[in-house]
């Protein structure tokens, strides 16, 4: 099996793979899928006393989970709160807010547990305005998690200046509990915690079927079948095997990622004087963010996905070279891309596909916060029998779906003419 060519995979040391179960092994509830979301229910469950087993197909943090930029962003990317509620209602909108505010919270109290240290940074997420529609927009959106007593405000556009080094923007939206991590080792970080609280871990086992038993429920892997009570699908995008039915529902956008080597000084002073992770409203989003050794991380979708992996990690340096205003001669170090879960209302998919079978994907790219929440919220639905911290839906296939795949670019060429208008019209000093 490959190792993934991110930055963090380069840089963070792996344990030895876990073996699969022995045949007729049984647990509790058995997680598919070793991401953040799998290893932040299976931890919960574990403190909890229950039984649990999480079987990967791969190795721990292969998938989305070690393939992402690292940031801690307790937002979703295209809903607010008050189309939260317009969507769920009052009650169910307030339980989905309640998630999404706890994200960054958690995510940096589990890493300081799992003694990640400089790879966690809480020092705040900035989402700039690259528009006067879209600074109106971001205001009232701060407005809104203000009243839910959030950590949010509204920075102006000099503010933002100064915090970038960059003048375009119109002002930014700033939470104070986001930030920037290295992935891959919280993740690592949460197994290593479930395997203390009694989480049982499998890695390099696919599970191929998930069969109804008369007390529970079979999964299939190459080392056997195991037996559990309860089964939550935790799968991302993924399309084979048990997570088929899950994966079709959601739509995978393909992102890429570079990292630098590391910047001077007197270059982080300038684009990033506290440290703050950021990423703006355009269409074609730029973002930018410091590891902890100063190593740039920027990212980007391809307008033309065929040969985008040899051609777009340059045109993203570039890019962050001018935005930035960074040495021509920055150099490119790392590139690597990894795959966002999708879904068409912009809003997570929550799935009991079966009683006892429990699948949730579609995060929208803001994964790392949320899922860890949400894994939170699902053990204790798991544990106590209770209902389900939000509204379950049906896992329906999107329709054409390899054609509807192709979506995401067909937005980004337009956006592209929207942005470049835009950037026109700049704050005004």
């Amino acid at each position: 099996m490959t190792t993934p060519r991110t930055l963090w995979h380069a840089t963070t040391a792996q344990p030895a793979p876990r073996p699969g179960p022995k045949a007729g092994a049984t647990t509790d509830v058995a997680i598919i899928g070793g991401g953040f979301l799998g290893l932040s229910c299976a931890l919960q469950l574990a403190l909890a006393g229950v039984s649990v087993r999480l079987l990967e197909a791969r190795r721990i943090g292969w998938g989305a989970s070690g393939r992402n930029a690292g940031f801690v962003v307790p937002h979703f990317s295209r809903a607010d709160p008050a189309m939260i509620r317009s969507r769920l209602g009052a009650d169910a909108g307030a339980r989905l807010l309640d998630l999404v505010a706890q994200g960054g919270d958690m995510v940096f109290d589990l890493a300081r547990r799992a003694g990640l240290g400089a790879q966690a940074e809480q020092v705040g997420w900035l989402q700039p305005a690259h528009s006067a529609a879209m600074a109106q927009a971001l205001q009232a959106r701060v407005r809104e998690w203000q009243a839910l007593g959030r950590p949010v405000e509204w920075l102006s556009a000099a503010d933002m200046a100064a915090r970038s080094g960059m003048s375009i923007y119109h002002g930014a939206m700033r939470d104070a509990s986001g930030g920037m991590i290295n992935p891959l080792a919280y993740a690592l970080g949460l197994a290593r915690l479930a395997e203390n609280a009694g989480t049982v871990l499998h890695e390099e086992t696919p599970v191929t079927a998930v069969e109804r038993a008369r007390d529970g429920w079979t999964l299939r892997t190459p080392a056997g079948a195991l037996h559990a009570g309860r089964v939550l699908l935790a799968t991302n995008a993924e399309t084979l095997g048990a997570a088929r039915p899950l994966g079709r529902a959601v739509l995978p956008l393909t992102v890429h990622q570079i990292a630098t080597a590391p910047l001077d000084a007197e270059t982080v002073a300038r684009i990033a004087p506290h440290r703050e992770p950021a990423s703006d409203t355009r269409t074609n989003i730029f973002t930018w963010r410091l590891d902890a050794e100063n190593r740039l991380i920027s990212g980007g979708m391809a307008l033309m996905p065929i040969g985008a992996g040899s051609r777009l990690p340059q045109k993203i340096l570039q890019r962050a070279i001018a935005e930035l205003r960074l040495s021509a001669d920055t150099a490119l170090a790392h590139a690597w891309q990894g795959t966002a879960a999708m879904t068409t209302d912009a809003l997570p998919l929550l799935s009991e596909l079966q009683p006892g079978l429990i699948g949730a994907v579609g995060c929208n790219g803001r994964g790392v916060a949320f899922t860890t929440s949400l894994g939170r919220a699902l053990a204790q639905a798991m544990d106590s029998g209770g209902s389900l911290p939000l509204p379950a839906k049906t896992a329906m296939p999107i329709p054409f779906r390899p054609f509807a795949r192709h979506a995401p670019a067909l937005v980004l060429a337009k956006g592209l003419w929207s942005d470049a208008r835009a950037l026109r019209h700049p704050p005004t000093p």
